[in-house]
């Protein structure tokens, strides 16, 4: 059955308090499911009471029960006020026989975590040489710690030997994260030459950055007070196919509202809202400012989310990515006396764990519960199932449970893009018609993440359907908007190898009007060229230049690429030629390539001058940019600005 959809509710996560131990005897042996997340929920609960009550200087006073297990004694030290009572639990725990012999890997993990966020070097020392942590976890935890000097060794160490991937080749470069670790830690420390300079080196390197990179980034340039610097990058990011994330609105947001840029926060406000993005505590202050300030009508859909359910006191935190940490506690006053209030442990990925496979006893416990639900903690157990068919059968049961609780355009977005990514065509089509019935506007990243999805799914015709209905279902799209929506539905149709109707579509958009960007057209070309359809290529190729768009670097090495493959190595060597005479400079390994190609067809004299020009500059050793992502003038830009904004500190640019 279809669930039941509402247009206008939006609330905030929560469920009732569990706090204190069951008053029965502990449930016996064999618990598993649903009924073992409550218990443990219950008893970390209680953990988590206990450890605020308690002095950290003496040892901990576990409880008698047998249930305190690995999961257990790691979410109760995450939850640890400080890292001296995380301290006083862990030794408490390593006593225990769940610790025996040794104690829990994720125990130690949780504990180095919380040692490195306190800058508890020392102690945090002692724990990597049992834990013994990869050395990205290493570089995690010690740069974390602000140890600058073991975290550059780390960072070297690993530039120096990359690590060896399936097949027994190596890594180019180290990951991208390690390079995010870096950058923060330089920016931490106000070095921002430096922080410039891994960007840079990063880049360089062929590691392609990733949200948490611009939001390193965005951090950095907002604490050194270079808001226009960090806004510029951010709207820079959709336009590289970079998800905007939680932690970046809720950075700007706290920007704007205590800088009193009201035009720039309402702004923030609508591009969140068609993101998809749920508010977080930083965006929610500001909206109430702004409530308060008279504007209404431009925070309307965010009013609910500003008056949580009144039968809650307390509610999980609102964070929605993994680079956030969350708060530690709460606790509110009543006169002369301090009572504690905790949000509620809860993990969602860990009661979709215990969901998965939708078995009636489970659901049974689950309707007894009595989890007010709400359409922040759907979304959350929604993302965590790993089947799709345990997320429907959630998705309908829980909009028919008591408490008034309706889905609303983040859950049924959330849904889609579950259903879309699996090919649930008829389900999708049946939400959507649901959705324009009501009147409910789809945030227009949702519409964009089913067409990327219905390409994983092999669903061509499907994707055509909803990019044809989009504007109906998220409304006006802007000119961004609706280039990007068109490139995703290119490049879903080339993956499922309907290349004729991708030229087809090509063609009407261009008809249309629609002004595609460089990666489109090199996504397209580099999937021609893998079919041996250099007729494609260069018409593809033509276009481009037709729309007036200069091809960089990137799509040049697609080109000579595809002529080595189908061995037209001439006309490979004449776009090198071309390359070269506009400026722009080919990677080592696709020179190796043309080389290697020149030499198999016998053109000895052309390889040699190949060899010859290459000689006279020193060539990248990767090549910036990735086809239907990011260019190589998008990372030049972002460098720019990231690089410009410091200028000033060291009297001249800091680019290289």
């Amino acid at each position: 059955m279809l669930p039941k959809l509402h247009p206008k509710v939006h609330t905030t996560i929560t469920i009732p308090l569990l706090r204190c131990l069951s008053s029965s005897a502990a449930i016996a042996g064999g618990v598993s499911g649903l009924a073992l997340y409550i218990q443990r929920a219950k008893l970390i609960d209680f953990l988590r009471l206990r450890l605020r009550s308690h002095d950290p200087s003496t040892p901990f006073p576990l409880p008698n029960t047998p249930f305190i297990d690995s999961f257990v004694a790691t979410q109760a030290l995450r939850s640890a006020p400080s890292a001296d009572s995380a301290l006083s639990l862990f030794r408490s725990l390593v006593s225990h026989p769940s610790c025996s012999p040794s104690p829990h890997p994720s125990l130690l993990h949780s504990l180095a975590k919380r040692l490195s966020l306190s800058r508890r070097l020392p102690e945090l020392l002692s724990i990597l040489q049992d834990l013994r942590p990869s050395p990205l976890d290493r570089l995690r935890f010690l740069s974390a710690a602000g140890d600058h000097h073991s975290s550059i060794e780390i960072f070297s160490s690993l530039r120096s030997n990359p690590a060896v991937l399936r097949g027994g080749s190596r890594r180019p470069h180290p990951c991208t994260e390690s390079y995010n670790l870096i950058i923060a830690l330089h920016a931490a420390a106000g070095d921002h030459s430096s922080a410039v300079s891994t960007l840079s080196q990063m880049i360089e390197d062929g590691a392609v950055p990733n949200s948490r990179t611009y939001t390193v980034i965005i951090e950095h340039l907002l604490h050194a007070q270079k808001t226009d610097a960090a806004l510029e990058i951010f709207h820079v990011l959709p336009s590289m196919r970079i998800r905007r994330t939680s932690k970046q609105y809720n950075l700007l947001a706290d920007c704007f509202a205590s800088s009193r840029r009201v035009q720039d926060l309402l702004h923030l406000i609508k591009e969140m809202n068609s993101d998809g993005i749920l508010p977080g505590r930083p965006v929610l202050a500001a909206i109430a400012d702004l409530r308060l300030a008279g504007h209404v009508n431009e925070t309307e859909d965010f009013s609910a989310e500003l008056s949580p359910d009144k039968r809650i006191g307390f509610a999980i935190s609102n964070n929605e990515e993994e680079e956030e940490e969350e708060s530690a506690s709460e606790e509110v006053e009543h006169g002369d006396d301090v009572e504690l209030k905790l949000k509620p442990w809860m993990d969602p990925a860990a009661l979709a764990r215990a969901l998965e496979g939708w078995d009636p006893n489970d659901v049974e416990v689950l309707k007894n519960a009595s989890f007010i639900w709400t359409s922040r903690l759907v979304c959350k157990i929604l993302r965590s199932f790993k089947t799709v068919e345990t997320a429907w059968e959630f998705f309908c049961w829980v909009s028919y449970q008591s408490g008034g609780f309706a889905h609303d355009r983040n859950t049924v977005s959330r849904m889609i893009s579950i259903l879309a990514r699996h090919g649930h065509v008829e389900l999708v089509d049946r939400l959507l018609s649901k959705l324009q019935s009501e009147g409910i506007v789809l945030p227009f990243a949702t519409v964009r993440l089913a067409i990327d999805f219905y390409g994983l799914s092999k669903k061509a015709d499907a994707a055509v359907g909803i990019y044809r209905i989009a504007s109906s279902i998220c409304g006006p799209l802007s000119h961004l908007n609706l280039m990007l929506l068109s490139s995703s539905l290119l490049r879903t149709v080339v993956k499922c190898r309907k290349g004729e109707d991708a030229m087809s579509l090509l063609e009407e958009m261009m008809t249309e009007g629609i002004r595609l960007d460089i990666q489109t057209f090199s996504g397209l070309m580099e999937y021609f060229a893998g079919e041996g359809d250099l007729k494609s290529v260069h018409k593809l190729f033509g276009m481009a230049r037709q729309c007036g768009l200069e091809a960089d670097a990137f799509v040049y090495r697609v080109l000579i690429r595809a002529y080595c493959k189908q061995e037209r190595a001439a006309l490979a060597a004449r776009i090198f030629d071309e390359m070269l005479s506009s400026g722009k400079l080919v990677d080592a390994g696709t020179k190796g390539i043309l080389v290697k190609s020149l030499w198999k067809e016998g053109k000895l004299r052309e390889a040699a001058m190949v060899e010859e020009r290459c000689e006279e500059v020193q060539l990248p050793s990767a090549m910036p940019g990735h086809v239907w992502t990011v260019s190589s003038a998008d990372f030049e830009r972002v460098r720019c600005i990231y690089s410009g904004s410091f200028a000033d500190c060291d009297g001249e640019s800091l680019m290289h």
